[in-house]
C-alpha cells in the first residue's frame, strides 16, 4: 500500500498476483531543453560573402584560391584559419602579419555583410518553431564579435545568448564554445541539440556532450550518421520532432 496520493505522474500497475495494485512513479520523459546554433554556413549563407574575401585575400598574396583549403579552415576562429592560408601561400605567418591580415579580413567582411546575406532555407520556419513550443535558442560562432553582431543587425531571431569566437578561450573544435552557450543558458548539454555545418564545429558539439545535427556546406565535407547525430541537406528537412528524438536517443 502507498502511503501518498496518487497524480498524473504515476501509473497504477500490478504488483505480485491477488495482492493488489501500487502506485509506482513514470520517468520524467527526457526533454529538449535548448538548440544551439552555429552561424557561417549555417544560420546566414556567409560562405561565399567569406570567399570574396579569401579570393581577394589570396590575390594579394600572389596566389588563387582554392577549396581545398577552404574545406580545411572552414569553422575555424581567424587564429587558426589565418596562418593556415599564409603557410599556404608561402607567406611566413609571424605574430604581425597575421595581425594584419586578420584586420584586413575583418574590415572586409563587416563591408560585404552589410551589402548582402542570405538566410540559409529552412532557417527561419526552424526558428520560428521552436519559438512557438518556447524552445531556448543560442548562437555560437566562431567569428569574431563584430562580425556575429554585423549578421544579427539584419534581424534574424531570437537568441537568448550569443557566444562569439573572441569570446572564449579555446575555440571549436574545443567544446568550450558550447560549454559556455550552455551555462548561460544555464541547461544540461545532454538535452541539447547542435545546428553545425563544419568539422571543427560538429566535433564541438559531441564533445560538450550535446546531441548534433550536421548540415555540410562547403565542398569536400563529408559526414557520416553516428549516435546522437543526424545528417541533412538542409534545415528545411529538419523539424523539432527529430532534434527531440536526437536527445531521447541516450
Amino acid at each position: 500500500m502507498t502511503t501518498r496520493a496518487w497524480d498524473a505522474r504515476d501509473d497504477l500497475v500490478p504488483s505480485a498476483p491477488l495482492l493488489g495494485r501500487v502506485l509506482r512513479r513514470r520517468r520524467a520523459q527526457p526533454r529538449l531543453q535548448a538548440v544551439l546554433w552555429d552561424m557561417d554556413g549555417l544560420l546566414v549563407d556567409t560562405e561565399p560573402v567569406w570567399t570574396v574575401a579569401e579570393e581577394e585575400l589570396a590575390e594579394r598574396l600572389g596566389g588563387t584560391w582554392s577549396d581545398e583549403l577552404k574545406a580545411r579552415i572552414v569553422g575555424t576562429r581567424l587564429e587558426v584559419s589565418v596562418p593556415t592560408i599564409l603557410s599556404w601561400y608561402g607567406v611566413e605567418p609571424t605574430d604581425v602579419v597575421v595581425a594584419d591580415t586578420s584586420c584586413w579580413l575583418l574590415e572586409r567582411m563587416v563591408e560585404l555583410f552589410s551589402e548582402r546575406l542570405e538566410v540559409l532555407p529552412g532557417v527561419r520556419d526552424l526558428l520560428a518553431a521552436l519559438a512557438e513550443q518556447e524552445v531556448p535558442v543560442a548562437l555560437v560562432s566562431s567569428s569574431y564579435r563584430v562580425l556575429v553582431d554585423a549578421v544579427l543587425a539584419h534581424g534574424i531571431g531570437h537568441f537568448a545568448v550569443t557566444v562569439a569566437g573572441d569570446e572564449v578561450r579555446q575555440g571549436k573544435p574545443h567544446p568550450e564554445p558550447y560549454d559556455t552557450a550552455c551555462r548561460r543558458l544555464g541547461v544540461d548539454p545532454l538535452r541539447c541539440v547542435v545546428l553545425e555545418d563544419s568539422p571543427a564545429g560538429v566535433a564541438s558539439g559531441s564533445a560538450a556532450g550535446c546531441a548534433v545535427v550536421a548540415v555540410p556546406s562547403v565542398a569536400g565535407v563529408v559526414f557520416d550518421p553516428a549516435p546522437r547525430r543526424l545528417v541533412a541537406a538542409s534545415l528545411a528537412d529538419v523539424s523539432v520532432g527529430q532534434l527531440r528524438a536526437l536527445v531521447r536517443d541516450r
